[in-house]
């Protein structure tokens, strides 16, 4: 059983889908790695650690000869790994909805391609959730980079010149990056609040001592989803939170969104209309701006200026951590692989419940359900 770890070639992805650690844990169960050279690079991991973990390092070409499994943070072009086994799995993050030509071509390629995004959210596989491990970093980068564009301090300073106030930060959506985002800004000294449409967090917003900003009252709310995510919410909800944001939006100094519905665009949080309400100097980090964006007018890539408003669009923000954001997603990858091996085959063989879940591809098919409608 060889495994192959690629070198991404995004640009501005810093990842890597394995570490030494996990290295020496797959070589553990008895497979061999091969990890394309400089692919731990922009982590701080050079081609020597693997080497020292047992990994053989290599050109692109080499690593993927004959793999069974090739691993990498975001889907490889399938051509690029033409040389891998018949039937090879190849597990990352796939980007099914928006990158269906490139699942095509897996299924073309006779790969059996598993999109790690789709893990489904039950307690056992929590420990390869990847959406959870990296959406987690960037909800704390999320403050970094808000603080570092807003032009005050965060916490509440008092001295002999006069007192300086805390900066008020505004969190719509508290998913996993949400609720990291709610902590660290509270960590640096800044009055918080926060909304979602899942009145399930309330407590959580409140057990962070952040204040909670809800709509109360108003039927037809469908925020509740499966599996831990949010839906899209009624006419008459959306309404009613507009009104109560539009009004509070316009009090803070730094607003975070994270707002994503799974498989569609992100929905809009924030007008201009609303932008033009805050005060010069004030900072919008949209953490949903490569779904959409959930402010308008803000851009994928770039801090744009708004009626005096900085709004953030940096791209991949995990990957601003690249480092830290490695060693959670390989550990979320061995995580994955380890639990369904299987010592007499020396492979790892799926069960159903989580084997459909995250197969997009097999047999020369695309064969995820989603992916059929």
């Amino acid at each position: 059983m060889k495994i192959a770890v690629l070198k991404e070639q995004q640009a501005g992805e810093g990842r890597v889908a394995a570490t030494p650690e996990t290295v020496k844990k797959f070589i553990a169960l008895g497979a061999s790695v091969a990890v394309e050279a400089g692919a731990g690079a922009l982590a701080a991991i050079s081609d020597a650690q693997f080497a020292d973990m047992g990994a053989a390092i290599g050109d692109r070409a080499a690593t993927v000869a004959g793999a069974d499994i090739v691993l990498g943070v975001q889907g490889p072009a399938p051509a690029s790994i033409t040389g891998a086994a018949a039937g090879a799995w190849v597990v990352a993050s796939l980007s099914p909805f928006a990158e269906r030509a490139r699942v095509d071509g897996y299924a073309a390629a006779g790969f059996e391609a598993l999109a790690m995004e789709f893990m489904p959210r039950i307690t056992r596989a929590q420990s390869m959730d990847i959406l959870s491990s990296q959406a987690n970093l960037a909800g704390y980068k999320a403050v970094l980079d808000a603080a570092a564009e807003y032009g005050r301090a965060f916490p509440m300073m008092m001295t002999a010149a006069g007192t300086v106030s805390a900066a008020r930060v505004f969190i719509m959506g508290v998913g996993v990056a949400g609720l990291q985002a709610i902590a660290t800004a509270r960590r640096l000294g800044a009055q918080v609040s926060a909304t979602d449409v899942r009145a399930a967090t309330k407590e959580q917003i409140m057990s962070l001592g952040a204040k909670p900003i809800f709509v109360e009252n108003v039927k037809g709310i469908e925020g509740e989803g499966t599996g831990g995510y949010a839906t899209e919410m009624s006419a008459e909800y959306q309404a009613a939170q507009a009104e109560l944001v539009s009004s509070h939006i316009a009090k803070q100094d730094i607003v975070i969104t994270t707002a994503l519905i799974p498989g569609r665009p992100a929905p809009r949080l924030i007008s201009d209309a609303q932008i033009a309400t805050m005060r010069p100097g004030s900072v919008i980090v949209d953490l949903a701006v490569e779904s959409g964006g959930n402010v308008e007018g803000s851009v994928a890539g770039e801090v744009v200026d708004i009626h005096g408003v900085k709004i953030v669009g940096h791209r991949n923000v995990a990957s601003r951590l690249s480092a830290d954001a490695s060693a959670l997603f390989a550990r979320n990858l061995y995580n994955f692989l380890s639990t369904f091996w299987d010592k007499e085959s020396g492979r790892p063989v799926l069960d159903e419940e989580i084997g459909t879940a995250v197969r997009l591809t097999q047999g020369g098919k695309v064969v995820h359900e989603r992916l059929l409608a």
